[in-house]
């Protein structure tokens, strides 16, 4: 009982200690709030997811996305909450009605028109395509997941297009929840780095070096056309193989600690994702997965609030473009007694 007292006073004076620590840790995150989290770089990440999605959409019909299940069984699968997916609630035209509407909603996404409206749309017709289609490869599953994660990033953001900058100001709520929706991305995507580095040396092939060697050899997904003597001489010696197959676990495991390495490394590493992701859809034909991944590596990468700058051609187009679109000449105000009609 006596020694109660004692401890109950350092509780007590504990408090202006974790009050100053508290100070000094919103005094450190300030500057950094107050430069905006939306810019173009976020804008050119969800075009690109957007991208992802559309390109299955207009390469694949609604029959073969809606393949029958091993089970028998014919999607649209509706049930529990997938009933609730745009492939359920759309069943006219035997799943095309709800292709195009698809394709119509990532198309104003990719725009990038009013996020703050068109963010959870984009996240809808995501989870609707994983939810109800039976043909899916990875890159829909990062597309949902990334989709979900912006959905707080873009019901804040106040810009009318996603490739404007916004100014600095005061750090409201708004820029602390996009923020917080930033930072849960960039540690979801590395994540998906770890564990797709980690998950390999469990397998013989990635860990002996050969894997390499039956992937760019494989009747569907390996090279194809005049990559596939290219692919041969490499797979053919031991060194080739090997180097290729253990580099990629190198490099997904440096993505996955890029967080805790300074900028210049920062910007090496997404290049070097960039090409990594490249030269998977070029040798095994995964588009979708790599441009899903590639706007993965730009939300993570990318510093929060980055603006992309847009090479001068692509402006000279936009400023061309901008005085062909007719403007509406000012009306002068009619005088007060007079008739606006001189007749």
């Amino acid at each position: 009982m006596g020694m109660a007292g004692p401890e109950h006073h350092d509780a007590v004076q504990s408090g202006p200690g974790d009050g100053d620590m508290l100070a000094r840790i919103g005094e450190w995150a300030r500057p950094i709030i107050e430069r905006s989290p939306w810019a173009s770089g976020l804008g050119l990440a969800r075009t690109l997811l957007a991208l992802s999605t559309l390109g299955t959409l207009l390469a694949t019909t609604a029959q073969t996305l809606m393949a029958p299940l091993a089970d028998g069984t014919v999607p649209p699968t509706c049930s529990d909450l997938t009933k609730w997916g745009l492939w359920c609630a759309v069943t006219a035209g035997k799943g095309e009605v709800a292709r195009w509407l698809s394709i119509t909603a990532l198309l104003l996404v990719a725009s990038g028109w009013r996020p703050r409206f068109t963010g959870v749309l984009h996240w809808y017709v995501a989870w609707s395509l994983m939810a109800n289609a039976s043909i899916l490869d990875g890159g829909d599953q990062v597309t949902t997941v990334l989709t979900l994660l912006l959905v707080p990033v873009t019901l804040t953001d106040p810009r009318r297009w996603h490739w404007l900058a916004m100014p600095k100001g005061d750090p409201g709520i708004g820029r602390v929840v996009a923020y917080t929706g930033m930072v849960l991305i960039q540690i979801q995507v590395a994540v998906i780095y770890f564990h797709a580095s980690i998950a390999k040396l469990g397998v013989r092939e990635w860990a002996d070096g050969t894997a390499m060697f039956y992937w760019l050899r494989h009747p569907t997904f390996g090279a194809d056309g005049w990559l596939r003597p290219v692919a041969e001489v490499i797979t053919d010696s031991p060194v080739g193989v090997a180097a290729i197959t253990w580099s990629s676990i190198a490099l997904e495991f440096a993505l996955a600690v890029a967080l805790l390495l300074r900028p210049p490394l920062r910007r090496l590493l997404l290049i070097a994702g960039f090409t990594f992701h490249g030269l998977i859809a070029l040798t095994m034909g995964l588009i979708s997965f790599s441009t899903a991944m590639s706007a993965a590596l730009l939300l993570y990468l990318l510093p929060i609030g980055h603006q992309v700058v847009a090479p001068a051609w692509a402006d000279a187009m936009w400023a061309r473009a901008r005085l062909r679109i007719p403007r509406r000449r000012p009306v002068a105000p009619t005088p007060a007694g007079t008739s606006p009609n001189p007749a």
